[in-house]
């Protein structure tokens, strides 16, 4: 009898980045987390349903992290992306501007399908598998 050794398994795919943050953003969350009144662990991402277009994005402080949170270390900081967001924002890269009257985190979403003219809200189609499978820039 012939010792047959079973084939390798294939090594998993790469998990695709749920975000990307540019140098901006990152600078701004590494400030607003060293501002905190309260000790946090991180900024605290999400998406919830409102506003004219349909969606909002949330962001909040996160005090600890859930068993079910995504997290994304990135340029020295730590954002954390709530669980029932992950499909709306994978892929999205989150960036800080500032202009003349105002300033404020804007995320350049693939999923977004439209906005409103506030800017408040938008639209957002949950990403598939297919697109999971392509690998974030």
């Amino acid at each position: 009898m012939t010792n047959v050794n079973p084939s390798p398994r294939p090594s998993p795919r790469p998990k695709p980045k749920v975000m990307t943050l540019t140098d901006a953003a990152a600078e701004r969350v590494r400030e607003i987390v060293a501002n905190a009144e309260t000790p946090v662990v991180a900024l605290r991402v999400g998406v919830k349903n409102g506003g004219c277009a349909g969606m909002s994005y949330t962001m909040d402080w996160a005090q600890e992290i859930g068993r079910f949170d995504e997290v994304v270390e990135e340029k020295g900081v730590k954002v954390i992306i709530d669980p029932k967001a992950i499909l709306f924002l994978l892929g999205t890269q989150m960036d800080f501007k500032v202009d003349k009257l105002s300033s404020g985190f804007v995320f350049n979403n693939p999923n977004q399908t439209s906005a409103c003219g506030c800017g408040e809200s938008v639209a957002l189609t949950p990403a598939t598998l297919d697109d999971a499978q392509t690998p974030a820039n």
